[in-house]
């Protein structure tokens, strides 16, 4: 019989929506076994962080946290705490030597280790490093099975809205770009079979999931042989479209040299699949993306581009960008801005380079741009981005939309933190081209489609109201749905 424990968890998610789908499992296991969750980490008998390592001030925040935590076992002798994830992997014992008070260092691959690690550090109070072999301790196969994934514990309270779910379909990474640490905190790229991933995607529906987003670090890389055939994403989609209940299906992040004919045709042709890809570019420099070890160029993100455009000619695409990389001159970061001016981005997430020990960069090239033109590069690049949005999203105004309503806006939920709200609630959902759109509306529509006319944007958001269709007499009037 499992263990059980009455005891309160505190967990704290940064990073991607990997560590999202991590977190999510982690605490399912522990529901399990009967603890509750608390968003208060004083009143915790389990404190996990869940880290990120793609960029210094994720690991500062977390190093941070850990700091006001120093003396938390005085009133709670009890307590574990824990830290899981990419930090975990990649600075394994420095962890222990930093926050001398945590009991628990915990790898991506050995997250499934973590209920019975939290009770034998609660039961003996001794350290546990539970981390997946180094890439270069062992052959390929020998350290894919150190970073092996789980079967999955599913657990709505940790979801982004209960109607949207993330599944993972690839482990790790094998693309090294010269700035990242996934390689080294993931491990080796594997696509799981599909027939997991079905079975997977059939439980969320159960659930009450409406919207599925497949994760990989490079998501369109998947490749996975079963019964003799080989699906690629193209095929995934298609084996998981017929699910009944599953209205939307999303997949980040794509790789620019993977995303092939088939993938676009079968999100032409796929009615779930939402019309949306976030491709990340990170340079407009074809210096830059060589140094970067990115293994596209330019001309071969543009002719991309293009492809994407004569299929899909209507689907958003978004990217990412990196500033103030090594050696980067103000030459090569015109040429980034030249390339957002030229693909019009949905939108860029965009960041500054900071150096990150265990790659290639860190050793081979000095961090040479400072700090203050990172800085105004990062601003130029959103100034240019944020009007690019606006004026995609202005072509909205006067249009009808389907929208995914995903429930309270943000600014819904202060309101009604400050007490009871009068009036109509105002909602919140993204079109299938993954555009944001407020509107007011019952939140009994929260995991429905709903059409809204769009009466206004920002560079971020539509803003509209409600339409529906009623027949009377054989002619269609619109209705507005009040709250």
């Amino acid at each position: 019989m499992a263990n059980t424990h009455n005891g309160k968890l505190f967990i704290e998610t940064v990073g991607c929506q990997m560590n999202m789908l991590d977190s999510e499992l982690v605490v399912g296991a522990l529901r399990k076994q009967g603890y509750s969750l608390t968003d208060d980490p004083s009143d915790a008998d389990t404190i996990l962080f869940n880290t990120c390592s793609v960029r210094e001030h994720a690991e500062h925040k977390i190093y941070s946290a850990l700091g006001r935590l120093k003396y938390s076992k005085q009133a709670r002798p009890n307590q574990v705490i824990g830290v899981l994830g990419c930090m975990a992997q990649k600075d394994q014992t420095l962890v222990f030597q930093r926050a001398p008070h945590v009991d628990l260092v915990v790898g991506t691959g050995q997250l499934a280790e973590v209920p019975q690690l939290i009770e034998a550090a609660r039961s003996r109070r001794e350290r546990a490093l539970a981390v997946s072999l180094d890439r270069k301790e062992a052959g390929r196969a020998a350290v894919s099975d150190s970073f092996q994934s789980y079967d999955p514990l599913r657990e709505p309270a940790m979801r982004p809205s209960p109607h949207q779910a993330f599944v993972r379909i690839v482990i790790g990474c094998d693309k090294f770009c010269t700035y990242c640490v996934v390689p080294m905190t993931r491990g080796p790229e594997q696509s799981r079979p599909p027939r997991d991933i079905l079975q997977e995607v059939k439980v969320l529906a159960d659930q009450g999931v409406k919207e599925v987003t497949l994760l990989g670090q490079t998501v369109n890389s998947y490749k996975h042989t079963q019964d003799g055939k080989l699906f690629r994403l193209s095929d995934l989609l298609e084996h998981i479209h017929g699910v009944e209940g599953i209205l939307r299906l999303k997949f980040v992040t794509n790789f620019p040299k993977d995303m092939t004919d088939d993938l676009l045709q079968a999100v032409r042709d796929l009615p779930k699949c939402a019309q949306y890809l976030h491709v990340p570019a990170q340079s407009g420099c074809n210096e830059m993306l060589k140094r970067m070890k990115r293994g596209y160029t330019v001309e071969d993100y543009r002719e991309m581009f293009g492809r994407i455009r004569s299929t899909l000619p209507h689907a958003a695409v978004s990217s990412d960008f990196i500033v103030g990389f090594c050696g980067e001159t103000a030459e090569a970061h015109q040429k980034s801005l030249n390339l957002i001016s030229e693909c019009r981005f949905k939108n860029s997430f965009i960041f500054k380079y900071s150096p990150r020990p265990g790659t290639k960069a860190f050793e081979l090239y000095a961090d040479d741009v400072p700090e203050d033109v990172k800085k105004q590069r990062n601003n130029e690049m959103l100034l240019l981005q944020n009007q690019i949005s606006a004026e995609d999203n202005a072509g909205f105004i006067g249009d009808e939309v389907e929208v995914l309503v995903e429930g309270f806006s943000k600014v819904q939920l202060k309101k009604s933190d400050l007490g009871p709200v009068s009036g109509p609630s105002q909602l919140t959902g993204r079109t299938s081209c993954d555009r944001i759109v407020v509107f007011d509306g019952n939140p009994r529509l929260a995991g429905s489609l709903a059409s809204i006319e769009v009466d206004d944007v920002t560079p971020t958001t539509l803003i509209g109201h409600i339409v529906t269709r009623e027949v009377q007499h054989g002619s269609s009037v619109l209705l507005p749905i009040l709250a």
